[in-house]
């Protein structure tokens, strides 16, 4: 099989065909268009409108390819896809498409193609809105490929290696389909070891075993390749895959036999300032940045994963869990995928298996999010069906779900937090809003408190065990008050913290070492996204009171990370209590609004972030948070002491003025010792723009990320430059600006900020930084990029090459 890049030379159309523009897949379509307080969406979709796109592409076959077996792999197309090859429809040859967005499906040629010259059309719409409740994009947002298989071949995405054993070698079970069937038995197949070298073979599918199996896991993410040729010797395919054990019960969660705690981070799919773009290398940077700041497991919320995420995921050992929907029958939003789950959802879970199951970094499959279904027997009944079904089709994964036992005990009720039609029941927005800033910020911290309440009691218990009881891994949304209880009303039950505000970290992860059946938490949410916009806002706006966000607030403004990768005061403190070596970590809570007063949502536990380069706050007070799971930690402002506190739930806050110079915060042990230590320093105040690229290394057509920032040379308190011959730079964090980017040789995917409330485009090449920070992604055309930056003071130039080197600066 020959597998061929097919995401260029495409067309696209979102008025009906009247005009085209070309473009290179992945594309996300809804970014196009023009945000509007009139969006029906409203803050669900960021203010951005559905609408209806067509995609087109023509290209040419060699008789020889036509004549063969041919498809074309699309990775997810949002949503309810036609297809047309040659003008002919798919679906009226017999081929069935996913109504949901979120699944890859794979479109045959076969009666379709001709020698020469073909086309193949592509229709998509979430024309009718709000569909979802986050920014889901829309168009043929992830990559497609063209699979020329031959006559003889083996069928694509058919594969499946299987752990059975590990030991002193590993028993591998391996699957395949072929056309014709016979040729499954004369397949000659080779394991090449992660080097490279075979180290086992067979003929036939079956079981094969390899001596001395590198495993699979988060330390050691060993990726081991299926190799399968013809009797000829032709390649048909290579199948990359890990070798691992997954085992689970009351006494916790096993990888290869060794005990894993899930350190868990809830993330959307979109990429931030690319919209639903989907890129290996944006999902590489993401999973690279989570793990290297302590994250081990995402939760892919609320819909499968890509292709591409799994892939990173493997590659750096990240664990998954895969999550299906956002809703079953009933809706949430009044055009949701409610309507066509009945038609569709086990070949949903079908697809789903197909896709993962090569992928070892994926851990466990989740048939929902805070579904209220299983409050009536009809829908325990549905789960208890899809689970047996993903053990039918996949028995070497657990099956969980996130369930909100607030919303299951109210919907028993008959007080569903939902309308039938669709949108949330009595937001009470309204009152909300009418609310001062002292009154709203109470009501909000009351919110986590009533969901934790509410799953407490006996009545919840009962009436969500029956769901619970069916899953292998019982999992919680926003219910850790019951973590203690469970061991004991429910002896063997095997649970997880699928959903759990960000403040609660070090208290949640302190129960996750201390009851063996509790084993990970995620996080709501390690990674900032677009849609929901506001729920997390920390601000001084005054339209931030209550849950819907008025325009022109776009993002949620919940990440642990920013949408551009930029961590703040939650993600330190994850990385203290995950750590767990006493290490400080040092953030600081914005001073630049002095008298106004902070509106806080309750899916936020601090707006601090990792800078102390305010230019123009001097002398203002600010909050201090310093992070660490030593017992003492002491604050040092320009030398001297700001005081010495003792942790709570790894965090000590300290009030002081900002004054130029150098912080300083130490750990110590309960002796006095010292343990660590975490300084951030301000600027000398000579801000400049500063383009970086974070790789230098960049593949023809491949995808680089350009960091821009207010950058001012660090300096002590005098004013002195530090450390002298290798000047660093801190971004300036109060003076942002609008900066207009220009690139020559690339296409700019986007460029932005994590600025959540905001009237401007991603894709307008100019955009305000936000805390002195904004991000720019492009995909290079040429073997040679400049890329210039400008803000009308100031002018910064980078050149990329499609080779190992580069060169760049700032002015």
């Amino acid at each position: 099989m020959t597998r061929r890049d097919f995401n260029t030379d495409w067309a696209f159309s979102a008025d009906q065909g009247r005009t085209w523009t070309p473009v290179t897949l992945p594309h996300d379509a809804q970014l196009t268009l023009a945000r509007s307080p009139k969006a029906p969406g409203k803050s669900a979709t960021g203010f951005f409108p559905g609408g209806a796109f067509q995609y087109r592409k023509r290209f040419t076959l060699t008789g020889e390819e036509a004549a063969g077996h041919v498809e074309i792999a699309f990775g997810g197309v949002y949503k309810n896809p036609v297809v047309r090859v040659n003008g002919k429809d798919v679906t009226e040859a017999g081929q069935h498409l996913p109504a949901y967005g979120y699944l890859p499906f794979r479109v045959s040629g076969d009666g379709l193609l001709r020698e020469g010259e073909n086309c193949i059309e592509v229709d998509c719409s979430n024309e009718q809105q709000p569909d979802t409740r986050w920014y889901s994009g829309a168009g043929i947002y992830r990559p497609v490929w063209m699979d020329l298989c031959g006559k003889t071949y083996l069928v694509p995405g058919s594969v499946r290696v299987r752990t059975l054993g590990i030991g002193n070698e590993a028993e591998l079970e391996i699957q395949a389909k072929t056309v014709p069937e016979e040729l499954a038995q004369q397949l000659r197949i080779r394991i090449l070891s992660p080097a490279g070298e075979p180290v086992a073979e067979r003929v036939g599918t079956g079981t094969v075993m390899v001596p001395a199996a590198l495993l699979w896991s988060e330390a050691s993410p060993n990726l081991y390749i299926a190799e399968f040729s013809g009797e000829d010797g032709e390649i048909l395919a290579r199948v990359r895959f890990g070798i691992r054990r997954i085992e689970w019960d009351k006494s916790g969660m096993y990888v290869n036999g060794e005990s894993v705690l899930l350190r868990g981070g809830c993330i959307h799919a979109d990429n931030g300032v690319i919209g639903a773009r989907e890129t290996l290398e944006s999902e590489r940077r993401r999973i690279r940045i989570l793990k290297e700041n302590g994250f081990n497991a995402i939760r892919c919320a609320h819909n499968p994963a890509s292709e591409e995420l799994l892939e990173a995921c493997d590659e750096l050992g990240m664990y998954v869990m895969d999550e299906m929907w956002d809703m079953w029958y009933r809706k949430k939003s009044r055009y949701d995928y409610a309507a066509d789950f009945p038609a569709h959802y086990q070949r949903d879970i079908r697809r789903t298996v197909e896709k993962d199951f090569n992928h070892p970094s994926v851990l466990l499959y989740s048939i929902g999010n805070e579904v209220s279904e299983p409050a009536e027997k009809k829908g325990v009944d549905l789960a208890e069906e899809m689970v047996l079904l993903f053990h039918e089709l996949d028995p070497s994964r657990p099956v969980t779900a996130g369930i909100n036992l607030m919303i299951l005990t109210r919907s028993a009720a008959g007080n569903g937090v939902y309308k039938e039609d669709g949108g949330l029941n009595d937001s009470g927005d309204e009152k909300l809003s009418g609310m001062n800033s002292t009154m709203f910020n109470m009501m909000a911290s009351m919110v986590g408190t009533g969901m934790n309440r509410a799953a407490n009691g006996r009545k919840a218990d009962a009436i969500t065990s029956p769901v619970l009881d069916l899953l292998d891994i019982a999992g919680y949304n926003y219910a850790s008050g019951r973590y203690p209880k469970e061991g004991r009303l429910h002896p063997d039950r095997v649970i997880l913290g699928s959903e759990t505000f960000p403040q609660d970290i070090a208290k949640n992860w302190a129960m996750v070492k201390k009851y063996p059946y509790l084993v990970g938490d995620f996080m709501w949410t390690a990674w900032d996204y677009l849609g929901e916009a506001g729920i997390g806002a920390w601000s001084y706006s005054q339209d931030a009171k209550g849950f819907a966000k008025p325009y022109p607030w776009l993002l949620a403004d919940a990440g642990a990370f920013d949408i551009t990768g930029e961590p703040n005061g939650e993600a330190l403190w994850a990385r203290a209590v995950f750590g767990e070596s006493g290490k400080p970590y040092l953030a600081v809570q914005p001073m630049n609004h002095p008298g106004e007063k902070l509106i806080r949502a309750v899916w936020r536990g601090t707006n601090a972030i990792p800078s102390w380069n305010f230019a123009g706050c001097e002398g203002n007070t600010c909050t201090v948070e310093v992070y660490s799971t030593a017992p003492f930690v002491a604050l040092f402002v320009n030398g001297k002491r700001v005081g010495k506190k003792r942790t709570k739930e790894a965090r000590a806050l300290f009030r002081t003025r900002y004054v130029p110079g150098v912080l300083k915060a130490v750990s110590y042990n309960a002796a006095g010792q010292k343990i660590g230590e975490d300084v951030l320093v301000s600027g000398k105040g000579e801000t400049r723009l500063l383009l970086t690229a974070e790789k230098t290394s960049i593949p023809a057509g491949g995808v680089v990320y350009l960091d821009l920032d207010l950058a001012d040379p660090a300096a002590d308190k005098s004013g002195h430059v530090l450390w002298d011959g290798k000047t660093p730079f801190v971004r300036q964090c109060s003076a942002d600006r609008t900066v207009r980017i220009q690139a020559d040789g690339a296409e700019l995917l986007g460029f932005g900020s994590a600025n959540p409330r905001t009237e401007e485009r991603f894709d307008a090449g100019a955009y305000t930084t936000w805390y002195g920070h904004a991000l720019a992604v492009l995909r290079l055309l040429d073997k040679e990029a400049v890329v210039t930056a400008e803000d009308g003071a100031h002018r910064a130039r980078i050149t990329l090459h499609a080779s190992d080197s580069r060169t760049g600066g700032a002015s």
